[in-house]
């Protein structure tokens, strides 16, 4: 059963990825990953401000450590799960000397700005495309919507017209028309399309009034969200759909491709079931590819998209009037 699938314009051996996680800290897991059958590779982020941070002196960081003595507590730990710019680039090369698939170098900020020049580093350190992870929470009440969205379009165009390799973008599914930001997106040149990114929400310890961090694996209920938009969107634009949160087993797999994703990024089954899971997804998908005579993966993509619907929007509406009568007390 021939699995493959094109993403990015790379040819992948089939559609499960690997998705920023702390599995992409170690050269050795990742080995063990494309031992295991994954067909790429999404390094975990570096951030701006990891960045900017590294690019300022050791005076000035103390200097400003000195007037906002709490500052210091929102940069990551560089001895832990994030690592600095020099060492992530170092990090990569080694990854793509010690393995064969494609690998994605994964940036993560907010705003247009000196670290975007990273995205040249990554590729002239050997990424086959980058990732951009913009995640932003807008807190102030007079920054609207179409700026929220045009601080996306300006990060991204920044980074195309840095690089000559395939860009995607990893969204959240918060912005007002889904549709018509990636139509903008298309248009300044981005190749791709990862949905969604999760949000962690922190909990509030009520004793010692402090929030706390509460970060949570996936589960399978939360796919349900990038399957609604992979239809919607996989009809609309020419750029290449990835699923990312919520695809466990190889039904999760199959359900992803058909609604219109060309790859499929797994972290939390991986994290709870080891390297080992891509493989039983693999041969899952390969018997229920052949159970229903299917002849390779390319044939049944986007075969759920709304575009097979003759009139999309009734369709949506009816879906959702059939689901609130479907309550029985």
């Amino acid at each position: 059963m021939d699995l493959k699938t094109q993403y990015l314009g790379l040819e992948l051996a089939n559609p499960i990825v690997v998705g920023a996680c702390p599995l992409g800290t170690s050269v050795d897991s990742i080995r063990d990953l494309e031992a295991a059958g994954a067909a790429a590779i999404v390094l975990p982020s570096l951030f701006e401000e990891e960045i900017m941070a590294a690019a300022r002196t050791a005076m000035e960081i103390e200097s400003a450590g000195a007037g906002f003595a709490e500052a210091g507590s929102y940069l990551p730990n560089p001895d832990g799960y994030h690592i600095g710019p020099g060492q992530y680039l170092d990090h990569l090369e080694a990854v793509k000397a010690a393995v064969k698939i494609p690998v994605i170098g994964s940036l993560n900020g907010t705003s247009v700005g000196g670290w975007t020049n990273y995205s040249k580093k990554m590729e002239n350190a050997g990424a086959d495309a980058l990732e951009l992870n913009t995640y932003l929470l807008p807190f102030e009440s007079d920054e609207t919507g179409a700026e929220v969205e045009q601080r996306t379009i300006d990060i991204v165009a920044a980074v195309k017209e840095a690089v000559s390799i395939p860009v995607s973008v990893k969204l959240s599914p918060f912005f007002s028309s889904l549709p018509n930001l990636a139509k903008r997106l298309e248009a300044i040149g981005a190749d791709g399309l990862v949905m969604f990114n999760r949000f962690y929400q922190p909990d509030i310890d009520i004793e010692n009034l402090d929030v706390v961090p509460n970060l949570r694996l996936s589960t399978a209920d939360e796919l349900r969200l990038r399957l609604r938009w992979l239809a919607v969107l996989s009809a609309q634009t020419r750029m290449s759909l990835a699923a990312t949160g919520g695809a466990h087993s190889a039904v999760d797999v199959i359900k992803a491709v058909m609604c219109g994703a060309h790859s499929v990024q797994m972290v939390s089954a991986l994290l709870i079931h080891g390297p080992d899971h891509i493989g039983r997804t693999l041969d899952a998908m390969r018997f229920w590819l052949t159970d229903h005579e299917y002849e390779n993966l390319a044939q049944m993509q986007g075969s759920l998209s709304l575009a097979k619907a003759e009139n999309p929007k009734a369709f949506a509406r009816a879906n959702y009037m059939k689901m609130l009568d479907s309550w029985e007390m």
